[in-house]
């Protein structure tokens, strides 16, 4: 697979839960993150005393953090009213060339910043929030 550009990377949000995805702002950085919890069963007849570990058994998790700019006004309100009230919400990262992640996440995180003689940035994190899909490209 040759090279993506990273500003290919889109962020989208149901802002209503209608199912209609929006994107809402421009990441200048990205990251999403997957992660697994294990359940260790090693006893005392493992195997060499080996750590052992059942599968399938930990807790799944995917995270997202992001930087850049709002598009417009409006996406500004949406997703900090949506922080304010701790609100559920689907989401999808596209990812091209490769697929789209899909699921519930909540926002965490929400930071503003600037400089004088700059844009207005922000900073956004999301955690799941339950099962996610991936559609392949």
């Amino acid at each position: 697979m040759p090279a993506q550009r990273g500003r290919d990377l889109l962020l989208k949000l149901d802002q209503t839960g209608s199912g209609a995805m929006v994107t809402v702002a421009g990441l200048r950085a990205r990251r999403l993150a997957f992660g697994a919890g294990t359940v260790d069963v090693t006893d005392a007849d493992s195997p060499g005393r080996w750590r052992e570990l059942m599968e399938g058994a930990g807790v799944r998790r995917a995270s997202l953090a992001g930087t850049g700019v709002f598009r417009d006004v409006a996406a500004d309100a949406t997703v900090r009213q949506i922080f304010f009230d701790g609100l559920l919400r689907a989401w999808q990262v596209v990812i091209p060339d490769f697929g789209v992640v899909a699921g519930l996440f909540q926002l965490t995180t929400l930071e503003y910043a600037g400089t004088h003689d700059g844009e207005v940035t922000y900073e956004i994190a999301l955690e799941s929030a339950g099962a996610l899909t991936f559609t392949a490209a």
